[in-house]
């Protein structure tokens, strides 16, 4: 037991998991900042690209005010839903109808189907 214990089947050296070939240090493989701490030896490149993702945008704002006060309108107005129920009604009344007038031109391309193959 203790032989087995000290023979150590599996690889515990991490340099020999990295690729060593130029080609795939190019694909990114080697890219992890854990690892390769080269990689994040200017910290203000880092300072600048956290930064950029944490600016506030007026137009971002404004945009979703409008959306909000949008679709508070529509949730606490009556007249407002009522509207909308009635344009969904007759949408779907228009979507029945084309509905019915597709099967009636199947049943017609299907007789004149089989007239012709009589």
């Amino acid at each position: 037991m203790n032989n087995r214990n000290n023979q150590n089947r599996y690889n515990t050296d991490i340099n020999s998991t990295r690729a060593h070939n130029s080609h795939l240090q190019d694909m990114g493989i080697n890219q992890n900042p854990y690892i390769n701490q080269t990689m994040n030896q200017n910290p203000m490149t880092n300072n600048v690209s956290s930064q950029t993702q944490n600016t506030f945008s007026n137009a971002d704002f404004v945009k979703g005010a409008l959306i909000g006060a949008a679709v508070t309108f529509l949730l606490t107005n009556k007249g407002a839903q009522e509207s909308i129920m009635k344009a969904a009604s007759k949408g779907n009344e228009l979507f029945q109808a084309g509905m019915e007038e597709m099967k009636e031109r199947y049943e017609d391309a299907k007789a004149q189907m089989e007239a012709t193959a009589e």
